[in-house]
């Protein structure tokens, strides 16, 4: 690695080591509230993650990279002061409890890139009430991102888009796609009206309009797609504020999907890739998915 720090390398065999302490065991609920060691942080997972927060300008705090993503993630680490602890494999697994994919992490500092009023002055926004699964959440931010959707706004009582299992279903999409929580008490559909949002709320409901047929109305202004957790779905009080409730078509007794999966097919049908226009390039610059 010529041209490159070599002090900032530096090879780690314990598992045990104190500073790896941001890596240990990273089932812990202290990461799911976002600090370890008393600092704000998060964990990516996978380079292609991991290059996403720094590019995105989170701050790392270290790397921990199996070897052979030592040199291969070099124009990322080598652009910032951060250690890399470079470790085995095994030693990384030892760590950190699972299977790491592809042997990459980085711990970066927490940030808040957008506030909530940044996000009223866009025009389309997924909004999701009190959804607690981290991987479904991650799942919307990616389909929300890759559809066209300007941002998402996630309740108080929602999951943290930023604990690892959440950024790394996202495809690091939680760095790309503006989005911020909403505080404890803010009543969010009356804050998007008051925005001039025309709100959609997903629901298997009777009464619910098909989705296609919704699709085919043309939503004048700006509009907020409202999804529920699973199970509960969306509560009383955000169905009544919607203007429209809609719903995906089910067979075979079946009345729901997965909500990331019905995040997808309403992205799709009532964003801007759904339209004839958007559908040009709708997969993306490259044409490949971001696994």
């Amino acid at each position: 690695m010529e041209g490159l720090n070599p002090d900032q390398v530096v090879d780690l065999t314990d598992p045990a080591d104190p500073r790896l302490a941001h890596y240990r065991d990273l089932r812990e609920a202290s990461l799911r509230r976002g600090t370890t060691d008393g600092q704000a942080c998060f964990i990516a997972e996978g380079p292609l993650v991991v290059r996403r927060a720094v590019e995105a300008g989170y701050e790392p705090i270290s790397f921990l990279l199996a070897p052979a993503w030592v040199e291969r993630l070099a124009d990322v680490w080598s652009a910032t002061a951060a250690p890399v602890y470079r470790a085995e494999p095994d030693v990384i697994e030892g760590l950190t409890g699972f299977h790491v994919h592809r042997g990459a992490l980085a711990a970066l500092r927490r940030r808040q890139l957008w506030s909530l009023d940044d996000l009223l002055g866009l025009d389309r926004l997924v909004v999701v009430e009190d959804l607690v699964d981290h991987s479904n959440l991650g799942a919307v931010v990616r389909c929300a991102a890759g559809l066209g959707w300007d941002g998402l706004v996630v309740s108080a009582g929602s999951a943290d888009p930023l604990y690892r299992r959440a950024v790394k279903t996202s495809m690091g999409a939680v760095f790309v796609l503006p989005w911020a929580r909403a505080a404890a008490g803010v009543d969010l559909p009356d804050r998007l009206r008051q925005a001039g949002f025309s709100l959609i709320a997903l629901s298997p409901g009777a009464g619910a309009v098909d989705l296609a047929q919704a699709a085919a109305q043309s939503v004048q202004g700006r509009s907020a797609l409202l999804l529920g957790a699973e199970g509960p779905g969306l509560s009383p009080s955000w169905l009544a504020a919607a203007d429209q409730v809609v719903r995906i078509p089910m067979w075979r007794g079946l009345d729901s999907l997965n909500v990331a999966t019905a995040a997808a097919i309403a992205c799709y049908a009532l964003g801007p890739a759904g339209s004839p226009s958007g559908r040009k390039g709708s997969m993306g610059e490259t044409g490949q998915s971001a696994g």
